[in-house]
This record gives C-alpha cells, sequence and structure tokens, in this order.
C-alpha cells in the first residue's frame, strides 16, 4: 500500500508540474508575439497596413470591411501636440498615447460610420458596419499608432505586433490588443481599446498583466 501511495503521488505531481510548465510556455509564447513586427499582423488578419498618413480602418468584425482615411495635415499637427505631451518619460508618453488614440477614434469615427461602436463583448453586431471586435480594434489602433511613429512623434515607444490571447481551452474568449514596447526597456504593454465605445480613452497596462486577465 505504501507503494501505491508513492506511485499515485509521482502520478501527481508531474502532472501538476505539466500543467505549470504548460502555463508558462503559453505566456511566453503569447507574450512572444508581440516581438515581430507590426507589418505581420496585417497580412495574418485581412488587414491593410498604414501608408503615409492613410490608414484603413477596419471595422464590421474581423476586418471584414477596410475604409480608408487620411488625416490631414492639421490633424496631424494634433496628433503631434497630443504625442508631445509624453515627453517627459515612458509612462507620461503612454498617458499621451491613450489620449491620442481616444481622440483618433472621435476623428475618425464620423467619416467611417463607427462614432456609435460600443465597448466590448456584443456578437449580435458582427458584419454591422461601424461595429468593431477586438481584431478591428487591435489593428487600427497599430494603424493609428504607427503613423505617428513613422512621423517621429513617439519619442519613448515603439510599435510592436499586436497580440492574442484565449483559447476556449483555458476558460477565455479570443481577445486581441494593440502593443507597443518601452524602447530603452523593452517593456510591453498592451493598448485596449476594445472594453470601451468609441472615443474612450484604452486601457493600457504591462503586457503579462493584460495576458493573465479574465475578461
Amino acid at each position: 500500500m505504501i507503494r501505491d501511495a508513492r506511485a499515485g503521488e509521482r502520478r501527481r505531481t508531474p502532472r501538476g508540474k505539466v500543467w505549470l510548465a504548460l502555463g508558462g510556455l503559453l505566456l511566453a509564447g503569447c507574450a512572444g508575439q508581440a516581438a515581430g513586427p507590426a507589418a505581420s499582423w496585417y497580412a495574418e488578419h485581412n488587414g491593410v497596413a498604414p501608408s503615409g498618413t492613410r490608414i484603413y480602418v477596419c471595422h464590421a468584425f474581423g476586418c471584414a470591411l477596410k475604409t480608408p482615411f487620411d488625416f490631414t495635415p492639421a490633424q496631424m499637427r494634433r496628433l503631434k501636440a497630443i504625442l508631445a505631451k509624453g515627453r517627459a518619460s515612458p509612462e507620461a508618453e503612454r498617458a499621451a498615447i491613450a489620449e491620442a488614440i481616444a481622440w483618433s477614434e472621435r476623428t475618425i469615427g464620423p467619416v467611417v460610420g463607427s462614432d456609435k461602436d460600443v465597448g466590448g463583448l456584443d456578437l449580435h453586431n458582427a458584419g454591422v458596419p461601424g461595429q468593431m471586435d477586438c481584431i478591428d480594434e487591435a489593428t487600427n489602433t497599430t494603424s493609428v499608432l504607427s503613423v505617428a511613429a513613422r512621423a517621429g512623434y513617439l519619442a519613448h515607444h515603439k510599435v510592436a505586433s499586436p497580440v492574442a490571447r484565449g483559447f476556449f481551452l483555458d476558460g477565455r474568449y479570443p481577445h486581441a490588443t494593440a502593443v507597443v514596447r518601452e524602447t530603452k526597456s523593452g517593456a510591453a504593454f498592451a493598448v485596449d481599446s476594445w472594453p470601451h465605445a468609441n472615443g474612450v480613452k484604452p486601457e493600457i497596462m504591462p503586457l503579462e498583466a493584460w495576458f493573465a486577465a479574465r475578461g
């Protein structure tokens, strides 16, 4: 009986270690998604990369619809002014990024019909022009930030590839977010505009915390 009990213990312990190791590998693999260039995201998710000051706004879920939007010179100056508030530090720049994304959504919304986009899980709006899922939101946020980065408006961050979490098997609905990475430390941060309605500041948090979230 002692031998059987020990055998049972040996069977249980490795299994627990396997799950812990698997969880670590999943997190490491997810974090690794943000290491690649943002351009690769567009080819894999039905999007179109920005060109100059033109972005292609994804909507109707999964980039089913793509509407071109050109930032005017005046709008580029406004975007620059917002992001200039963050020159002092990476933390300040992330706050400015949140403001800039909210501003861009309010600016773009009336033109492409996304001004009434609702936040969060809204599967009943799938296929509706102007409504956005997390793929649309991650793509559009990445596009706006890419335009800003190419114009030299970001002092402390570079734009990374969006990432995804949730596989149903872990009890979470699949979700995606845009990502920025500090140029000095290399720390990655989620820039997640999906939980909120159009024009509301996105949630910005360390990417590890975003991956660990259950929502």
